[in-house]
């Protein structure tokens, strides 16, 4: 009776510790009103248009452009850039190319996803996607993890005729992330995140002709920027030290026995 109180306990633990993990499964960014997403990119890293997490961006240009955003990522998240070309009706063939840098313009490379792509004569679109690894919370400095902060989008044609240079395209870019949870938590975390980037922000005068100008990026994700010391691995510590404990006691009780056995005779004799 006592054992199996002791595995009704355990199990009952484990069950209650399961639901941070469905929870940190959920994408994490929630979609937003695309009545406030851009319609425009920026020609450089300093003028990158600002997108957020679940927004769709879209944007006009010709072939031969460099189309550039930026998104905040945070520790613990797993970014994944779409973005989506619409060609001319009658063009050669076409390789576009996705690349994603961080706040210190360090390229990261995809963990999966087709970034570079060759549209054929007759295609109509063209899609790309690159899901980067987990953003860390802390990192060596001569490593190249991701780590919490700005990261750029850039979108251009890699390889084309030249009789298709300058054609009118249109383009969508979208960031989705995962919330992997603790299993991608580490000891340490930066003193700021990686945000040295500038963004481009439009700027209204009285005559009504808007005008832009570069302003220190703002972007943050979300309820700001986490802690980085705090995630769900503190919880299955707790619950692994309990489960232990547990199955030390059950283990004690399954091999002391009922005391000394019949046989053995007592001492002394």
């Amino acid at each position: 009776m006592r054992i199996t109180r002791v595995l009704s306990t355990a199990l009952l633990l484990a069950g209650l510790a399961a639901g941070p993990a469905v929870a940190d499964s959920s994408p994490s960014a929630s979609p937003s009103d695309d009545s406030s997403a851009p319609t425009q990119a920026g020609t450089s890293f300093r003028t990158a248009t600002e997108l957020d997490q679940g927004q769709t961006g879209t944007a006009s240009g010709s072939t031969g452009d460099y189309l550039y955003w930026s998104f905040a990522a945070d520790a613990g998240q797993r970014p994944t850039v779409k973005a989506t070309v619409k060609l001319p009706d009658t063009h050669a063939g076409q390789t576009w190319q996705l690349d994603v840098y961080d706040g210190l313009r360090r390229r990261q490379a995809c963990q999966y996803g087709a970034a570079t792509r060759t549209a054929a004569q007759d295609a109509t679109s063209l899609d790309l996607a690159c899901t980067l690894r987990t953003v860390r919370a802390w990192s060596e400095t001569w490593a190249n993890d991701p780590l919490p902060g700005t990261y750029y989008v850039r979108l251009t044609v890699a390889d084309l005729q030249s009789s298709d240079l300058g054609q009118p395209v249109s383009t969508e870019v979208r960031v989705d992330s995962k919330d992997i949870g603790g299993s991608a938590a580490v000891d340490g975390s930066l003193a700021q995140p990686l945000t040295p980037g500038i963004a481009a922000k439009s700027a209204s005068d009285e005559d009504s002709s808007s005008s832009t100008s570069a302003a220190l990026s703002s972007i943050e994700p979300d309820g700001g920027w986490s802690s980085g010391w705090w995630s769900d691995r503190w919880v299955w510590t707790g619950v692994g030290g309990v489960l232990a404990a547990l199955a030390g006691i059950g283990g004690y009780a399954l091999t002391r026995g009922s005391g000394r056995p019949r046989r053995v005779p007592p001492p002394g004799m």
